[in-house]
């Protein structure tokens, strides 16, 4: 980039240049996950073949869902329920809640859809 001087930019503009790079970043991340203070989000589930429906609850502050620890990013919540054994992936974007359920036959992979916030 050629500033107005014709000479290259100077080392405190790069530097400027990159902080309102990583500030814009941030903002971009916060709006993508719930703030500091959500607290706990039910949030409702549905198998698509069976039509039944049941609610997660999601607690960004405390990174649980259902009270079991989970990993909370931009594009995914994971998190495993001790009590049935499984491992959920639920995709941010799409609602689309992955359940794999280990077992000595080799186990259940289930497809569910979530409603995420409007």
């Amino acid at each position: 980039m050629v500033n107005k001087h014709d000479s290259p930019p100077r080392g405190s503009e790069v530097i400027v240049t990159g902080l309102a790079v990583a500030a814009l970043a941030a903002l971009t991340v916060g709006l993508a996950i719930p703030p500091a203070g959500a607290g706990e989000t039910p949030i409702t589930c549905t198998n698509p073949v069976s039509g039944t429906s049941w609610q997660i609850r999601v607690d960004y502050d405390r990174r649980t869902v259902d009270s079991n620890p989970a990993r909370i990013s931009e594009a995914t919540i994971s998190w495993h329920d001790a009590a049935d054994g499984g491992n959920y992936t639920l995709d941010r974007k799409s609602g689309e809640l992955t359940v794999i359920i280990a077992s000595a036959t080799g186990g259940n992979f289930l497809w569910d859809r979530c409603k995420l916030g409007d």
